[in-house]
């Protein structure tokens, strides 16, 4: 039996590539919600389901989980009105709008031993696999020092112009670029060499083709 998902937003950059994967896999779509009734219906059109309202969807024992791939500001809310199913969910990063709601988020999940993941998929990668490992091993002997990048060309070319600009209005992504694009780097760092115990950093406006982000 095919794998059954409900849609609660639509709106990331991420969403064409999720909705790819779901065809590609026969993954059923449970149904399709977004506060945008327009951006709804043309997802639900292109997962082959309906537009439903988030209780209808949250309380259908078919579904099986549910994507969370809406506005970061929105997460919250969504994940609240979801946990009660208790399904598994998959929130787009970055998981919440900051530390704060990150953390309610958090505990929201593990309240209701809710099954998560989210949209970190670095770790998977053969060369991050490859290099951790030997991390562990000791290949490397003391490591003292790691330098890490993580970057595209998205702002040069304009990705997050039109359809996509929340991403790059703080108001609405929280954390900015920086919580979409570089914690993959900072995911990883972790996932390899550990915790820290401090912290410095330098953040500049790169094109500053957005302004605030």
């Amino acid at each position: 039996m095919a794998t059954r998902v409900g849609w609660i937003g639509t709106g990331h950059i991420h969403m064409p590539g999720l909705t790819h994967l779901a065809l590609e896999r026969g993954v059923e779509c449970g149904g399709v919600w977004d506060h945008d009734a327009q951006r709804a219906q043309m997802n639900a059109e292109k997962l082959g389901g309906a537009v439903r309202p988030i209780a209808d969807m949250a309380g259908d024992e078919s579904i099986d989980g549910f994507i969370i791939c809406s506005e970061t500001v929105h997460h919250l809310d969504l994940v609240e009105q979801l946990v009660g199913a208790r399904k598994p969910i998959f929130i787009e990063k970055p998981m919440g709008f900051d530390a704060e709601n990150s953390i309610a988020i958090c505990r929201a999940l593990e309240d209701h031993g809710i099954v998560f993941q989210t949209g970190y998929n670095s770790r998977g990668r053969a060369p991050y696999r490859a290099l951790r490992r030997r991390v562990k091993e000791g290949f490397f002997g003391q490591i003292t020092r790691v330098r890490a990048s993580n970057c595209h060309n998205g702002a040069l070319n304009g990705w997050f112009d039109a359809e996509w600009r929340w991403m790059a209005d703080r108001s609405q992504s929280g954390v900015g670029a920086f919580g979409d694009i570089g914690t993959h780097a900072l995911d990883v760092l972790l996932w390899i060499f550990g915790g820290v115990s401090a912290v410095t950093g330098v953040l500049g406006p790169g094109t500053s083709r957005y302004p605030g982000c």
